[in-house]
């Protein structure tokens, strides 16, 4: 599914990432831990093409992402890329609902088609109820399911999330990652999730430790 090799960054003379070497299957979940200034946000951002290394080669779905140019780019992103962020990032003036609904008309899905996979999807986390209330109407935790949705309505193949759980109680945040397992297991993503909290990371398939820009082996 994911395949990086060799991937250097640099931020002026600060040296952040010093070769990594990565690869996660299919339907895989993989943490990524380190303590802070490791490198794994840079790693998650190239991963997720939201950033681009300065060598390497980045391969997501047979596809050579080093090759494209900026509109194939944000194309095959909003089809096959969701992210999911600490902080929620939704739009204040918009209902839930109409949040999730935003990728979708990016990618020019009809606005019937749209609203009716947001709400399978607002339904399977529990908050169709919900749909027509504005973010500051909404918890932390419905709030950043909210966010989960969004990311999940174009059906991409992998989900980025950077400390997904970082911002939320630790009820929540419990909620949250059994949440990431159940959408695995019913949509068949790939998860990359960066994450602080412990017991995230040691639920997933497999956890990997960063340290000064590289994995620890």
């Amino acid at each position: 599914m994911i395949k990086a090799v060799n991937i250097h960054k640099k931020y002026s003379t600060l040296e952040v990432l010093k070769g990594v070497d990565i690869s996660i299957a299919e339907a895989e979940v993989v943490s990524i831990v380190g303590a802070s200034g490791a490198g794994k946000t840079t790693l998650l951002q190239i991963l997720g093409t939201l950033d681009k290394p300065d060598s390497g080669e980045l391969i997501i779905k047979e596809t050579v992402i080093n090759n494209l140019k900026e509109k194939d780019l944000a194309s095959f992103r909003n089809k096959n890329i969701g992210f999911v962020f600490q902080f929620h990032h939704l739009l204040p003036e918009f209902t839930a609902i109409e949040n999730i609904c935003i990728p979708a008309f990016i990618a020019n899905t009809s606005k019937k088609e749209a609203e009716l996979k947001a709400e399978e999807l607002l339904a399977y986390m529990g908050l169709l109820h919900r749909k027509h209330h504005k973010p500051n109407e909404l918890s932390g935790g419905e709030q950043q399911r909210v966010a989960v949705a969004r990311a999940l309505i174009n059906n991409p193949a992998v989900i980025f999330a950077d400390e997904p759980t970082g911002n939320l109680d630790s009820y929540s945040a419990n909620e949250m990652h059994t949440l990431f397992f159940m959408l695995r297991e019913k949509f068949k993503q790939t998860f990359v999730i960066v994450t602080h909290n412990t017991d995230l990371a040691n639920m997933a398939d497999r956890k990997l430790e960063m340290k000064d820009g590289i994995f620890i082996k």
